[in-house]
């Protein structure tokens, strides 16, 4: 029998017409040749099991260091589903146990575990081998941050021939280009501080548990005032964007200047749309702040809380507009300020303060509802749902309209009628234009990071401080309104002024 025979598949009716002396010759010559390559395989196994210890500690010293500068540390592709594409990890659909599934985009490091000494059986004692089966697990695991000292040579070049001129390789450009910091690590440091709200001292200190200590965090502090600077184009496309918006969300908040100037309580003003966030930090709380902005933008209603500052805003901007022959600008208020006083009355008038309460639940449910269609159907919903929110208004009215005596005016119940009795008009303005919003909660919610940021720091000790802040938090909370990754968008629109392109906004980075 030919030993290149050995290795087909044979027919079972062929091993049917075999004597018994056939078979046993067959299985003999087979055994002759598999022997040999079973022996291979046990000693290919045992330098394989050193070569993948040596591979798991590339993996976590040289691969992950290697991949800081080239990207992805696998070149496993991403899981898939059936359709060919990418799983939607924020489907709330089916619940995704395996973390390569739930978060699609992470590198993914695959090991090998094996045992060192090949087991015996415990049936028969025989030595056992590789069955090829593995039985996986899936985990998460980060590798720690790591700092490194870049030693950047710049070859020279000498003329061979008269010996008169020496040329010096252009250094790579970057932010501050005699900074000891890379802008990599800028970029670091002011999303740390903007995105994350890590105060820069603790970044120092988190720096020096890591191996880098002594890092000066006034130094870091200066090199966000740098990087604030670099992109205060893309801020000014930033307004840009504000001011080009119909409908503008409004809103402030106190701000402390600790030091480098006479007045210690300054103002940080917010305005956005859906896809732009602008901050500006001012020493006071005059409408004048909004009513220079308002003046020559194309915004025709402004959604904000009944501060005067706003009303005073919009009259000043009009009067500007109606000399410019553009359209005028109206006031929306903020609903959930109203739906507020009445919860907060409910502590003391219970039954009456429940009503109001109640009828806004219901005008918030159609809201909720119309606002969960798919993106294409909403305004259709819209229509519909706010439509069915007008008897509820007028309920409220009517029912304020005749209690509000029966309480002193100094009550919390009394007030919160009267908030919303005088405000109505202004209140209920969003139930005929579905392009309104129902209150000022977006705008609200991206006031949060540096309301949460001042309780941290407290402040900026300087007006450049105050700059450097309101750029960087309006581009971060602008990455987030359209999101993408804040760190993605830096470090693109950094590189890209480095090439001499104009800057952008994190909306046109999105959809370009």
């Amino acid at each position: 029998m030919q030993q290149k025979h050995l290795f087909e598949v044979v027919p079972s009716h062929r091993l049917a017409q075999l004597s018994k002396e056939q078979l046993i010759e067959f299985f003999e010559a087979q055994q002759d040749v598999i022997e040999p390559f079973q022996r291979k395989i046990k000693q290919l196994e045992a330098e394989a099991s050193k070569l993948k210890q040596t591979i798991l500690f590339i993996d976590d010293k040289y691969i992950v260091l290697k991949n800081k500068f080239f990207g992805k540390s696998s070149e496993k592709e991403p899981v898939q589903n059936d359709d060919g594409e990418k799983p939607d990890s924020s489907s709330k659909k089916t619940r995704i146990q395996l973390p390569s599934l739930r978060y699609p985009n992470a590198p993914l490091i695959e090991t090998e575990i094996e045992f060192k000494d090949l087991p015996n059986c415990d049936c028969c004692g025989t030595q056992m081998s590789d069955s090829g089966m593995t039985e996986d697990a899936e985990f998460l695991t980060v590798v720690p941050k790591q700092y490194f000292v870049v030693r950047q040579k710049r070859h020279k070049y000498r003329c061979g021939h008269c010996h008169g001129d020496i040329k010096t390789a252009p250094a790579p450009k970057r932010i501050t280009p005699s900074s000891s910091t890379s802008d990599e690590m800028v970029i670091d440091v002011a999303l740390a501080k903007y995105c994350d709200l890590v105060p820069i001292q603790r970044y120092s200190a988190i720096a020096g548990r890591q191996g880098l200590k002594d890092l000066p965090p006034q130094s870091l502090i200066e090199s966000t005032h740098h990087l604030a600077h670099f992109v205060s184009g893309a801020y000014h496309k930033l307004k840009e964007e504000v001011l080009n918006s119909k409908v503008l969300h409004a809103d402030e908040t106190p701000h402390r200047m600790l030091e480098g100037d006479d007045k210690t309580h300054w103002y940080l003003w917010g305005f956005s749309n859906s896809i732009a966030s602008i901050f500006d930090i001012r020493d006071t709380r005059s409408g004048d702040v909004a009513s220079q902005l308002l003046a020559n933008s194309n915004c025709t209603h402004l959604v904000s809380d009944v501060f005067s500052g706003y009303a005073k805003a919009v009259r000043d901007a009009n009067e500007v507009r109606k000399e410019k022959n553009l359209p005028l600008i109206y006031n929306v208020y903020c609903n959930a300020h109203a739906r507020r006083k009445f919860k907060e009355a409910k502590d003391s008038f219970t039954n009456e303060a429940q009503y109001f309460v109640d009828q806004y639940k219901e005008i918030y449910r159609l809201e909720g509802e119309a606002r969960e269609k798919p993106p294409d159907d909403i305004p259709k919903y819209l229509l519909q749902s706010r439509s069915q929110m007008s008897p509820f208004f007028k309920a409220m009215k009517l029912r304020a309209l005749a209690n509000i005596k029966a309480y002193s005016s100094k009550s919390r119940i009394a007030k919160a009628m009267s908030y919303f009795l005088k405000n109505y008009e202004e209140l209920t303005l969003f139930v005929k234009d579905t392009e309104l919003p129902i209150d000022n909660n977006p705008q609200e919610r991206l006031l949060r990071n540096p309301v949460i940021g001042r309780k941290t720091w407290y402040g900026t000790h300087s007006k450049r401080g105050a700059e450097t802040a309101a750029v960087l938090f309006s581009l971060v909370e602008s990455c987030k309104l359209n999101k993408v990754s804040p760190r993605d968008y830096f470090q693109k629109l950094i590189q890209d002024l480095h090439n001499g392109l104009k800057p952008y906004t994190p909306n046109q980075y999105k959809n370009s």
